[in-house]
């Protein structure tokens, strides 16, 4: 999948319109630049999750680094979230943000399961779409 393929340019009136990487659900996302801070908003039904916005940029970083596939591991919040994915590296302690990078309690997990697609749309990383355990990794 590239930015061509997907419907929507990313902004709040015209969002990325994506799916889960096992392709059972739809989602809407885009990037608020204008939020504080700056957020990268996923549209889930009635749900609205939020993550920073800087966090495509460090996940593609970090998949770069990282240099193979990766799982993506993922998991609710009140979940742990297994060592070595995604899901993980999106709540570690570790991470540039020093932890979640989900904005509010509740909602700050599934990082592994909206954050991949918003890269594979933006030509960034290329994301696995079995029915379960995907991975991903940099382009």
């Amino acid at each position: 999948m590239t930015i061509d393929d997907v419907d929507g340019s990313g902004t709040p009136t015209d969002p990325w319109q994506l799916t889960t990487p096992p392709g059972k659900s739809e989602f809407e996302a885009y990037r608020d630049p204008d939020a504080s801070p700056p957020a990268l908003v996923v549209q889930v039904g009635g749900t609205q999750l939020r993550y920073h916005l800087r966090c495509i940029e460090d996940l593609h970083t970090m998949l770069k680094t990282h240099g193979t596939w990766m799982p993506l591991g993922t998991a609710d919040e009140q979940k742990d979230a297994k060592p070595g994915t995604v899901e993980a590296w999106g709540r570690s302690a570790d991470n540039p943000v020093e932890g979640w990078y989900g904005f509010k309690k509740g909602l700050r997990g599934r990082f592994g399961n909206y954050v991949p697609p918003v890269l594979e749309a933006l030509g960034l990383a290329e994301v696995q779409h079995n029915a379960r355990d995907n991975s991903m990794r940099a382009i």
